[in-house]
């Protein structure tokens, strides 16, 4: 089953890299550029460091 908003995005997201001849770095500045031109402010979080846990660090329950 296809979903009409999915094939709209992705309409738009071909045109647009045909609009620039699939060059990758001018797709992401115009982008930016876009982005910019908005009016809305970008949040940029500081990544999450991932606790490694080891499996030492597991307590595994006896079944019942």
């Amino acid at each position: 089953m296809k979903d009409p908003i999915v094939e709209e995005v992705r309409k738009h997201r071909m045109d647009h890299t045909r609009k620039f001849g699939g060059d990758l770095s001018a797709i992401c500045d115009d982008l930016r550029l876009i982005q910019s031109k908005s009016g809305h402010n970008v949040v940029r979080l500081p990544p999450r460091k991932i606790e490694h846990q080891n499996s030492s660090d597991r307590r595994i329950e006896p079944r019942r």
